[in-house]
């Protein structure tokens, strides 16, 4: 087999020497533009997972980065004149320029045509001459732009600046350096790579680079390989302490953005993209080089263990996909939460260090207890603190308040259409639905969205509060769940809008009925797919009839006895479709701007809390972004959350998309929760409203991180109850939890104990005749070189002729 690799990079090298390895008569040739001594950046990390797999696959390689790694397991704080050591992590770094070295001399010794200096042919050349052509040529990939209509990339900017140095002062640990400056928050991220010095990597907000002055300096052209030093000298004055006399290197160091790379497809013809070329992730998370040398491995077992070309690159893609996948997704909420970093400077010391290395959501709390339970505990004590809870409990356990309303706990059995009711009254089922949740523990049962009007319904079988009939009904659920439970229990109001007259969920979603359906109304004439009905636009009198159908609701709830009322203005329905510019395109005082978008929203918000007790909470749920182009954007979700504040919720309920059907929503393991986080800490904190997470939230751990790391207030879990009606209970049972915040019902007490799942009754004799105590683990591992590693040759270069082989 004929394989041409365009690009030296470590992604690039290793993939040929393990196709060497696998078959010798393969005739690998590597191209690279630059020298082989050239190398941009200072340091790379390993995980243990990514060492493990070199090491299976190239003892040779693994032993010789082995001898050159920094090893660690700490993490190091500095945040508010504080510093806070985690431990527990597990790190390996070294020298991106020794990498590279022993890579080089691996391809010399397998026979590899190595080519520095030079570059590539045509890749439509390399396609017709080689049987494989490997683009590794990076971010910038010369061969998927060219080949874009193929590839599909897409290349995603984002906002804050970062330069890349490095330092003659050796980290003992990763560090995370969070500097407040008369500019603004800037970051450092920085760890050890050698015995002779670390990388660090300045990162701020693109408004702060500007307070700054920097981007007087980054105004200049520089060419290739030239550091912007005017700006690095300004960096040596700002991390003066942080340096503590050290000096800051440069190495082709200027401001960038970084560049979230995605392809559509990986591959074209025989033509396959690896490393940064295909995808990139945050370095906040990791290394690419970590990432492109996973894909060499993958794509070289592949073509070893298929037939032909095309049968392997599919494997390859297939298997390596949905991991990067979930690398990206984690990056993406590291990369955001860098990037809004200075929301979370009123946060005390230890929260702010918990939320920090929670970011991602690859880390929660139980893992942290694993890894470091001291300060895992220093983090539950801090939130009782917070709270000025009498004791520490797990968190999703001590009690909260929305409002005037106190809850025994912070999880909330959140809205779910049922479809089961016959003319909008709820019976045996709903009782029994809503009633098992409350007596399952959770603090807070909201019903599905009741509709306001027949109009306003989704389907035949949603439930309404538009007549007495319905207002009896709803009144006798709410007194079992009054009588039977500590829990208390809300309504969602709502109007279906133009998502209205549609079948049962399990006879096809968002499907227009076939018989016995209504005309649906909406801001504008626009259907929400392409097999919806077109609504009618909405004039003043619909608008008017719609909002005395909400108050009259309202009143309507009052009478059945609901604690808490939330106005649904979220996934599509008539009032999120005025707030979205993707439904609302009205030319008059209710379309355009955001402040005429969110007039008839408001109208309908005050009217409720108007027919509302005042002595009784109202919330609002939001769709804090609607997934498409041209949609709700960041911004306006912040300004939406805080006038519905400004207006009387008590609480935010934050939720995301099913505005229209060509959203592509980013799921994943509690994805809406960064939506739940920016409104709480930009906005809500500080005017005592509650802010509510929901989305995929399916386990206790990832609620008390959620909650420890001040992302939300409360946790709102719909599917995890419909699996578990007794989630929240035998969560408790789970953390050995006993207490008020999750009391079992009288008669389910002789079940609140965790029933055993196999053999636990045996009984083990005594083995030893002498106890041995088992060593202490220590979690504290410091980065501090060795004399001898200090005094060790470095790696000779490989030639640089035109082809270089051995």
């Amino acid at each position: 087999m004929r394989t041409a690799v365009v690009g030296g990079g470590p992604g690039g090298l290793y993939f040929a020497a393990l196709m060497k390895q696998l078959d010798p008569t393969h005739e690998v040739v590597v191209w690279e533009r630059n020298a082989a001594e050239d190398t941009f950046g200072f340091g790379v990390v390993f995980s243990d997972e990514t060492v493990g797999g070199i090491t299976n696959a190239d003892p040779v390689v693994s032993g010789q980065m082995a001898a050159r790694f920094a090893q660690w397991t700490d993490i190091d704080i500095h945040y508010r004149g504080e510093v806070h050591t985690v431990g527990g992590q597990g790190f390996a770094a070294m020298a991106r320029k020794e990498l590279l070295q022993l890579l080089q001399q691996r391809c010399l010794g397998l026979g590899v045509d190595l080519r520095f200096s030079t570059a590539a042919p045509s890749v439509s050349e390399l396609s017709a001459q080689f049987d494989l052509v490997l683009a590794a040529d990076g971010v910038n990939s010369a061969i998927r732009t060219q080949l874009a209509e193929h590839f599909g990339p897409t290349l995603d900017v984002r906002r804050s600046k970062y330069m890349w140095l490095g330092t003659d002062q050796v980290f003992e640990a990763f560090k995370f350096f969070v500097k407040t400056t008369e500019f603004g928050v800037m970051q450092v991220h920085g760890y050890p790579y050698s015995e002779a010095g670390s990388t660090f990597i300045v990162e701020m907000h693109p408004d702060v680079w500007q307070r700054a002055g920097f981007a007087d300096h980054a105004g200049q052209a520089l060419p290739p390989g030239v550091s912007d030093e005017r700006s690095i000298d300004l960096l040596r004055d700002l991390f003066a302490d942080e340096l503590g006399g050290f000096s800051l290197t440069a190495n082709n160091s200027k401001w960038l953005n970084f560049t979230t790379v995605r392809n559509e497809h990986w591959s074209h013809r025989n033509i396959v993209l690896l490393g940064d070329a295909a995808h990139t992730a945050h370095y906040s998370i990791g290394s690419g080089t970590k990432l492109a040398m996973e894909d060499a491995l993958a794509l070289a077992a592949c073509l070893h263990e298929h037939a032909d070309i095309p049968s392997a690159l599919a494997a390859y893609e297939t298997e390596r996909r949905p991991v990067v996948l979930s690398t990206q997704r984690a990056a993406q909420a590291s990369l955001e939460w860098f990037e809004d970093i200075a929301i979370y400077a009123q946060q005390e010391p230890v929260q702010f260090c918990f939320n920090l290395l929670t970011r991602s959501r690859r880390i929660t709390f139980d893992n942290l207890k694993v890894r470091d339970t001291d300060f895992a505990r220093r983090v539950e004590q801090g939130f009782a603190r917070q709270q000025g809870a009498a004791e520490v409990r797990p968190a999703m356990f001590q009690p909260g308040r929305i409002g005037s309303l106190q809850l025994k706990n912070r999880i909330i059995v959140s809205s779910m259409d049922m479809y089961s009711a016959a003319d909008g009254v709820p019976g045996d089922f709903h009782l029994a639905h809503l009633g098992s949740k409350a007596l399952g523990g959770a603090g807070l049962v909201m019903t599905e969205m009741v509709c306001v009007s027949p109009e306003g319904r989704v389907t035949l079988g949603c439930t309404g509060l538009y007549d007495d009939e319905q207002t009896r009904s709803w009144q006798r659920i709410v007194r079992f769940v009054h009588d039977s439970s500590t829990a208390k229990i809300g309504v969602q109001l709502g109007h279906s809008g133009r998502k209205g007259s549609t079948r049962l969920m399990w006879e096809g979603m968002d499907d227009p009925l076939a018989e016995g359906g209504w005309q649906v109304v909406g801001p504008s004439a626009i259907a929400y797919g392409d097999s919806s009905q077109v609504p009618r636009e909405l004039d003043r009198a619909g608008m008017d009839q719609v909002r005395d159908a909400f108050a009259a609701a309202a009143r309507n709830a009052a009478t059945a006895g609901f604690d808490l009322l939330e106005l649904h203005a979220a996934h599509g329905y008539l009032l999120s479709s005025f707030l979205s510019p993707i439904a609302n395109r009205r030319q008059d005082e209710y379309g355009g701007s955001l402040d005429n978008r969110m007039r008839f929203p408001l109208q309908v918000f005050d009217a409720v809390r108007a027919g509302w007790p005042a002595e009784k909470p109202m919330t609002v749920r939001v769709s804090a972004t609607d997934w498409a182009e041209g949609g709700l954007s960041h911004d306006e979700s912040i300004a939406v959350a805080r006038v519905f504040i400004e207006h009387g919720a008590a609480g935010v309920d934050v939720s995301t998309g099913q505005v229209t059907k060509s959203e592509k929503p980013a799921f994943g393991r509690s994805y809406q929760t960064p939506f739940a986080d920016r409104i709480r800490n930009q906005v809500a904190l500080g005017s005592g409203a509650a802010v509510i997470a929901v989305g995929v939230i399916a386990s206790y751990d990832d609620v008390n991180s959620i909650l420890l790391a001040g992302r939300a207030d409360f946790c709102a879990l719909g599917r995890s109850q419909l699996f578990d009606p007794q989630w929240t209970l035998h969560a408790a049972a789970d953390q050995g939890y006993r207490g008020d915040g999750a009391d079992w019902p009288l008669p389910f007490r002789a079940g609140s104990r965790k029933p055993p799942t196999g053999r636990t009754d045996a009984v083990r004799p005594r083995l030893e005749l002498l106890r041995t105590a088992a060593a202490p683990e220590n979690i504290h591992v410091r980065w501090t070189p060795t004399p001898e590693r200090a005094a060790a040759p470095a790696l000779l270069m490989a030639p640089q002729s035109a082809a270089a082989t051995v």
